[in-house]
């Protein structure tokens, strides 16, 4: 019994009824439709919790807003690595940067962070002890994009919009990649600032290129400018956007009939797959704010599903050493069926680097529509 009771004192955010999950995310700002992600995250520890929790404990969720600021990610992060038995969605990879070196000192276990593995990969085995990432590579999902702008509309010129920050130059990078290899040209290269709102100049640059198709790697609200602005122009390239930008409900609302029949890929499975709506006939019952958010809502589950798995996992007598043991434990593991299977152990901890290509389409009953099969590249780290 005094066993226990010293492992569970040496466990921040754990106590004998509960366990404390922190996450920080752009709740408001220019990055607020990735805020989806985290509202779903809470709804789905009330689902668990409605159901008995985990172990004898409920789940309660601390959420704080950093308005995809880096630095106020930081103080989030530095106020809760002490009181969170674990960090969940850490989002955007500036974030992930500004944060990497804090969460590896502090030895909190960060499940699902949504940024580019390029961060964590970069750092020593020894900083990513806690980590556990299933992630799209942006260089490798950009590559991906390419080949597919030149397979399914014979692209000549291609032009990126991209966030002139570690996500968006990750985008590029990949971008200049996959057009060596398939022998395209980059037409235009065209930054933002994520404080930007006026984005005409942006598309007078992009329709000046000449370039048939356009590469997104922006925030939803960006992309959704950039599009309004370059219509307003007369410019209607085809466009091909990452992930990041998947929740065709969100595009939809935001863009109307100038979404139709824009590629973009996705790392999950999206509204429409029968396993994507038996989660979100509980999630939208359980939260229906997230009607017409769907796609990012359902990130928010797989993070808090697999966070779930682990807990369940590590047992009772619960520590952070033994939650990053059952972490490591999960091999061919799907949460909840929404993802292709994640492989993490004691030596790999980017456990899915998974894309699909789908295409918008506004009919009710062509919300799914695959272009590609999934798409898996190695792991990063």
């Amino acid at each position: 019994m005094l066993l226990a009771a010293l492992l569970l004192a040496a466990a921040p955010g754990v106590t004998d009824s509960e366990v404390v999950l922190g996450i920080t995310a752009p709740l408001s700002g220019p990055a607020a439709a990735w805020g989806s992600i985290s509202l779903a995250a809470e709804a789905w520890a009330r689902h668990v919790n409605a159901a008995g929790g985990v172990n004898g404990r409920k789940l309660r969720v601390v959420v704080k807003d950093d308005a995809y600021k880096p630095g106020q990610a930081v103080a989030n992060v530095n106020e809760m690595k002490d009181s969170v038995f674990a960090l969940v969605l850490l989002l955007g990879t500036a974030v992930l940067n500004a944060n990497k070196d804090t969460v590896a000192e502090a030895g909190i276990p960060t499940v699902w962070p949504l940024g580019n593995p390029q961060v964590f990969a970069a750092q020593p085995r020894e900083k990513v002890k806690a980590v556990f990432m299933a992630y799209p590579d942006y260089g490798d999902e950009a590559q991906f994009l390419v080949a597919q702008a030149v397979k399914l509309e014979h692209a000549k010129k291609l032009a990126v919009f991209f966030q002139n920050d570690d996500y968006g130059k990750g985008g590029l990078e990949g971008a200049r990649s996959g057009a060596k290899k398939s022998g395209v040209e980059i037409a235009a290269e065209v930054p933002y600032e994520v404080a930007d709102r006026e984005l005409g100049t942006h598309a007078l640059k992009l329709k000046e290129s000449g370039a048939d198709t356009l590469l997104l790697y922006s925030t939803a609200t960006h992309g959704a400018g950039i599009v309004k602005e370059m219509a307003k122009v007369g410019y209607r390239p085809k466009i091909f956007a990452s992930f990041t930008l998947g929740d065709r409900s969100v595009m939809y609302r935001l863009l109307g009939d100038l979404w139709e029949g824009a590629y973009f890929d996705v790392n999950e499975a999206p509204p429409g797959d029968p396993d994507a709506d038996k989660v979100l006939a509980v999630l939208l019952k359980e939260e229906p704010k997230l009607q017409g958010r769907e796609s990012f809502g359902l990130i928010g589950v797989t993070g808090m599903a697999v966070t779930v798995e682990g807990l369940k996992r590590a047992g009772r007598d619960l520590t952070r050493e033994k939650f990053i043991a059952a972490l490591e434990s999960l091999h061919d593991y799907r949460p909840e069926n929404l993802t292709a299977p994640i492989h993490w152990s004691a030596k790999q901890r980017h456990g899915l680097n998974t894309v699909r290509m789908m295409r918008a389409k506004k009919a009710a009953d062509a919300s799914f529509t695959p272009v590609s099969d999934w798409q898996t590249f190695p792991a990063k780290f």
